[in-house]
């Protein structure tokens, strides 16, 4: 069931918190009538507008695709040299990136997501936006005779919508209208687990509420009236926004402490020759089933847009027994709105630090290209486009076996399908390649045999290519981090080891 965006349910008690208080009576529209309720024990039925800017386009097939994106990653070292220092906003897409096919597709999805039963959907190709209605006065009407007469509870749009235009469209249609941003911030809302999560959803929800607060009647007159009550006075809408500005402030001084302490762990962690990898990606390119299969921590993996929210650390060890961090991050997608972004800098802070970025991409889209070069946008904000980066081409079992050969693969353009452990190792080699905080050497050594904890931490922490028993001592050859050569360089055979 799409919610509404903030009000909270009707049955539960308020909290006590003033500034949170009322915020079920500021969202309410007129449109939240029983009738709508009605429906709440099972999916809400959408309708679903979609509106091209751009006119019709021939989608390429998916070999061309395939060869396109080829030399797209081939230049994609190249890319990363170029100069990032005019980044752009996040979820802008170059005209033309995506087809009106492919965008109500996304649509789809992103209506599923949140939990939408679709009963009808709609395409209009104009050359502008209307400023009062966005689709016009005819389209308007057609919609609403299909709205009608599928029995929809509400219109889904895929564009941003105007105070203005959300009133006047919703005044038509008597119909519950939500745009992309309000749809996006209702998926958030469902899948955010965690305190901090919470805290970053409900600041985007209320920067989102605060220019569509409107009023009618009594709210928009003076609360004053009458002996003793007389004066300037507060009208009603301006007690709401207070109230709103208050509850803002207040999460923001919540998100703030997760920021210091996220900071105070970072720093901890930092401590220690320990890197973190990031794991970054469109949304549904699996990047969280690439996580379980790497670290068996059981996140929650599903087909829905934006299952993870909540960043997730866990640790693995490299083929070389070295010891990182690898970090699951939220997925991106074109037009994200610009309010969850900057609630969600505490979350994306873990791409910033990262020494090592496993860049994800589904291979079987057909959007593929268009999708890396969204995240490549958002990368470039956060200014880590010129980190080390792997590109991982996931879903590779989905792909027919001329389509996995089309593929553009190179060391840093790696095959793997996650949900089958398929080319996992040969990933865990290349990150282990690619990170040099805790470089791997190799030493020559003599050990006591009763140095038997030493042996131990030897076999845990390094790799053994040679051994050899001679009297009473044990003569190896270990390859390990340096951090755990130096404390064997006591027991060095020879004057210097190699480096590898």
């Amino acid at each position: 069931m799409l919610r509404r965006i903030p009000m909270p349910p009707s049955r539960q008690r308020p909290p006590k918190d003033e500034g949170r208080s009322n915020l079920s009576t500021v969202a309410r529209r007129p449109s939240d009538t029983s009738e709508g309720m009605a429906r709440a024990a099972g999916p809400e039925r959408a309708f679903l507008v979609c509106i091209d800017l751009r006119g019709k386009q021939s989608a390429l097939s998916f070999q061309a695709r395939l060869a396109k994106r080829a030399s797209e990653f081939a230049r994609a070292e190249v890319n990363k040299e170029k100069d990032a220092s005019s980044p752009s906003k996040f979820g802008d897409v170059a005209s033309g990136a995506f087809t009106v096919e492919d965008s109500m597709a996304e649509f789809r999805e992103l209506a599923t997501s949140a939990g939408a039963q679709l009963v009808g959907e709609v395409v209009q190709r104009r050359d502008k936006l209307d400023p009062a209605t966005m689709i016009g006065k005819g389209k308007l009407q057609e919609i609403t005779g299909a709205v009608a007469g599928s029995r929809a509870d509400v219109v889904l749009f895929d564009h941003d919508l105007s105070p203005s235009q959300q009133r006047n469209i919703e005044r038509e249609l008597h119909a519950r209208v939500i745009d992309r941003t309000q749809l996006i911030l209702d998926i958030f809302a469902r899948h955010a687990r965690t305190r901090e999560g919470q805290l970053q959803v409900e600041l985007a929800q209320l920067e989102y509420l605060m220019p569509r607060l409107a009023g009618h009647g009594v709210e928009m007159s003076q609360l004053g009236g009458g002996i003793g009550t007389r004066g300037p006075g507060e009208t009603q809408l301006e007690t709401d926004r207070r109230k709103i500005f208050r509850r803002m402030r207040h999460v923001q001084q919540q998100l703030e402490n997760v920021r210091r302490v996220r900071t105070q762990q970072r720093q901890r962690r930092e401590s220690v020759p320990v890197e973190t990898v990031a794991l970054v990606g469109y949304t549904n390119a699996g990047k969280s089933t690439l996580f379980n299969a790497l670290t068996h921590a059981g996140v929650v993996a599903s087909s829905r847009m934006f299952a993870t929210l909540d960043p997730t650390l866990r640790a693995i060890t490299l083929p070389s027994k070295r010891k990182i961090l690898l970090s699951d991050t939220v997925g991106f997608l074109r037009n994200l709105p610009h309010t969850l972004v900057t609630s969600f800098r505490a979350t994306l802070e873990e791409v910033q630090r990262a020494s090592l970025i496993l860049h994800v991409s589904d291979a079987t889209s057909p959007n593929a290209r268009e999708q890396h070069e969204q995240v490549e946008k958002v990368l470039a904000e956060l200014e880590a486009r010129n980190k080390p980066t792997i590109y991982v081409l996931n879903k590779t079992d989905l792909l027919s076996k001329e389509q996995r050969n089309a593929l553009p693969l190179s060391d840093n353009v790696i095959a793997v399908s996650a949900i089958q452990s398929a080319g996992l190792e040969k990933l865990m080699e290349r990150m282990d390649a690619m990170l040099t905080a805790d470089p791997v050497e190799t030493v020559e050594i003599r050990v006591p045999q009763r140095e038997g904890k030493l042996l131990a931490m030897i076999d845990a922490r390094g790799k053994v290519l040679r051994k050899r028993y001679k009297e009473d001592q044990v003569e190896l050859t270990v390859e390990g981090a340096s951090s755990l050569v130096r404390h064997l360089r006591k027991f060095e055979a020879k004057n210097r080891g190699r480096s590898r």
